[in-house]
């Protein structure tokens, strides 16, 4: 008689990185499944599935195993689905709410996984009057995570940057780009310019700012003693608007998730927004350029300043002195030395 003590059947030899591996698998298995909501541990957030796989790796160090995908079976969709840092727990298959309408499961593609972030809770809008400031659950003055190392910003930007290749969040912009346009410039830089949306020079190349509007933009940054080398610029739209018509508060929502993670992965020192589009994407203010321009406003962990677009810049020559006038209050910031009048 076998007096050895009965194996655990939940015991195996994986480890707890290829758990945590899988676990963000079907992170992504769910997202394209239609799932409404995810909860990490007691923090919830919707529809941030960016930032939601970045969170499962809160806890450990993950390298994506050698392993063949399994192909996916048909399941449920899950209107909620509560996932667990324990790596047991994890393990253990999710219950769902059933939902007859649930769409067609397209396999789960291979992806490294991004630095961790904490995902934030509720957030409160910005206040109206004077400098903007855009609050975090946590503390507003600071980025929600810690700083990463240029080869990690690389990785994840590039992880990232292929997720917004396949995005079809706003059906017509999907239809009609040429392709999306993600970010350029250094990975860990001071200053970030955020701009509108790709034009259609923009379409074309795949980068922000190369038509007209771009080459005054070089022209500001030289000026300013900076370059496109020196800074990351990127828009608050990831696709063409038809015609380069002014993106709606539904296109900037959906792509909320893209720059929010950029930014957080940047976490520049100062972010310059180019024209209202950008003052709604960033500081979700709908004040005029003219009274927010001059002073310094506040995005987590960065200054925010905001300033005329480049395009605007090109049909009114009069408001380029103020724009000179904030890229001077930029450079003093800065600690630059400002050029002689």
């Amino acid at each position: 008689m076998n007096n050895s003590p009965e194996k655990n059947p939940f015991e195996s030899n994986v480890s707890e990185n290829e758990v945590a591996w899988a676990a963000i698998q079907m992170l992504e298995h769910w997202k394209r499944c239609g799932c409404d909501r995810i909860v990490i541990g007691n923090e919830i957030t919707s529809q941030d599935w960016p930032l939601a796989s970045l969170a499962l790796t809160t806890r450990t160090s993950i390298q994506a195993p050698t392993i063949q995908a399994p192909t996916p079976q048909p399941v449920q969709r899950a209107s909620t689905i509560e996932v667990t840092s324990n790596s047991a727990a994890a393990s253990r298959p999710a219950q769902t709410i059933s939902d007859s309408s649930s769409p067609a499961i397209v396999p789960a593609t291979t992806r490294v996984p991004l630095p961790s972030l904490p995902i934030s809770g509720r957030r409160t809008s910005p206040t109206p009057a004077g400098s903007v400031t855009v609050p975090d659950s946590t503390d507003p003055q600071r980025w929600m995570s810690e700083s990463y190392s240029e080869e990690q910003r690389s990785k994840s930007l590039a992880v990232l940057q292929a997720e917004v290749a396949s995005c079809s969040r706003c059906s017509e912009l999907a239809c009609t780009r040429k392709q999306t346009v993600f970010g350029v410039g250094a990975v860990k830089p001071r200053v970030v310019f955020f701009g509108e949306a790709p034009g259609a020079d923009e379409d074309r190349m795949g980068i922000p700012f190369v038509g007209a509007a771009g080459q005054l933009l070089n022209k500001i940054l030289a000026a300013s003693q900076m370059h496109r080398d020196d800074v990351y610029i990127l828009n608050s739209l990831k696709c063409r608007p038809p015609a380069n018509r002014t993106p709606s508060d539904a296109e900037i929502e959906n792509c909320r998730p893209y720059f929010d993670a950029q930014l957080e992965l940047l976490q520049p020192e100062f972010i310059v927004c180019l024209g209202a589009v950008a003052v709604r994407a960033v500081l979700k203010s709908t004040e005029p350029v003219g009274r927010l321009r001059g002073r310094f406003h506040r995005f987590r962990g960065a200054q925010v300043l905001v300033t005329y677009h480049p395009a605007y810049l090109l049909r009114n020559e009069d408001a380029k002195r103020l724009t000179w006038a904030d890229m001077q209050l930029l450079m003093k910031t800065m600690g630059l030395k400002l050029p002689r009048s």
